[in-house]
């Protein structure tokens, strides 16, 4: 008994270090406890975490940010810091802070708010890599950035993030990667098992909606491509008419000539060239005109396309107000 009562103090003591020592450890998993406590995710947000088929570890590293879908206002107002190059789509604030997604209401870009809240939900699994992890799929991720297989809109998304102030690259490619990237080495693809169960449905979302901005392009380049071959052909044959005119002219003095001079096998001479010119330029004529006809068509058409791309792209950027038709 008395030896009991000599030691219970460090008894006490050890029992202290060991729960504070366990507190510390799990402190990750308790605070999160405390943030979730009684929350209840709103129906579009959970959607984005089935649609994303996101682990329940990745549902839990979205949920603690308490994340909202938000208009073009409210948006702006949480995410203020807009520096990026690139359309500002959504914003994290930190561990536990907040993620907020602009509510994209294009439905051709249907798609768009699943890969955001991919993309901030990585940030979020990022800052929790403990020091060992983080160094070592930081450098799995500086490996394929260098290794030359990135297509030219995911370097350039990359790169746009190199002169942001405050930027951290990796973090960047961390989500990037994770949410728009099909295919990556296999030690990245089974790394990011531990957020998705099925990823590719992430980059599905991340296609379709590029997809509506590829094709448009592609279209765009397609009719650029006919209206310069056209404006080639128009100017040629302008340029024809115009030394067919002069041939027209010139035969009309020479048979004005003939028959002052009453030269008759002159005159039926130049009457049968001048009559084969008159052919050759009225079919001339006739074809440039059509193929003005298609140009205008076509520049009619391209700017359409051109137009809807523009609002598109407007629709992605919650900095500028959609223009309006006139």
């Amino acid at each position: 008994m008395k030896l009991l009562r000599r030691i219970w103090p460090l008894l006490l003591l050890v029992v202290l270090v060991a729960v504070n020592s366990l507190v510390w450890l799990q402190r990750d998993q308790i605070a999160d406890w405390w943030r979730l406590r009684n929350y209840e995710p709103p129906k579009d947000i959970a959607a984005l975490v089935s649609d994303d088929t996101m682990t329940s570890y990745a549902e839990r590293m979205f949920y603690v940010n308490h994340p909202v879908l938000e208009s073009k206002d409210a948006f702006n107002e949480n995410c203020s810091d807009h520096d990026e190059e690139t359309s500002v789509l959504g914003c994290y604030h930190g561990d536990r802070q907040g993620i907020y997604i602009f509510a994209v209401t294009d439905k051709r870009l249907d798609g768009v708010r699943q890969v955001t809240a991919a993309h901030e939900m990585l940030h979020q699994a990022y800052d929790r890599l403990s020091e060992d992890d983080r160094e070592h799929v930081s450098k799995l991720l500086r490996e394929y950035y260098e290794s030359g297989k990135l297509t030219e809109q995911i370097q350039t998304k990359v790169d746009s993030y190199k002169n942001q102030k405050d930027s951290d690259l990796t973090n960047e490619m961390h989500s990037i990667f994770g949410s728009e990237v099909r295919q990556l080495p296999q030690e990245l693809e089974d790394y990011y098992k531990r957020y998705f169960d099925d990823r590719s449905k992430v980059i599905g979302f991340s296609e379709a909606y590029r997809g509506e901005f590829t094709r448009r392009k592609d279209l765009v380049a397609q009719y650029d491509k006919q209206l310069s071959s056209l404006k080639s052909q128009i100017n040629a044959n302008k340029q024809d008419l115009a030394t067919k005119s002069a041939f027209l002219k010139s035969k009309e003095k020479e048979i004005k000539q003939d028959v002052s001079s009453r030269n008759q096998p002159e005159y039926q001479s130049d009457v049968a060239a001048y009559n084969a010119m008159v052919d050759a330029y009225n079919a001339q004529l006739i074809e440039t005109r059509r193929l003005i006809e298609e140009h205008n068509a076509i520049v009619v058409k391209r700017n359409a396309i051109a137009v809807q791309e523009q609002e598109l792209q407007e629709a992605l950027d919650s900095r500028l107000e959609p223009s309006s038709k006139q």
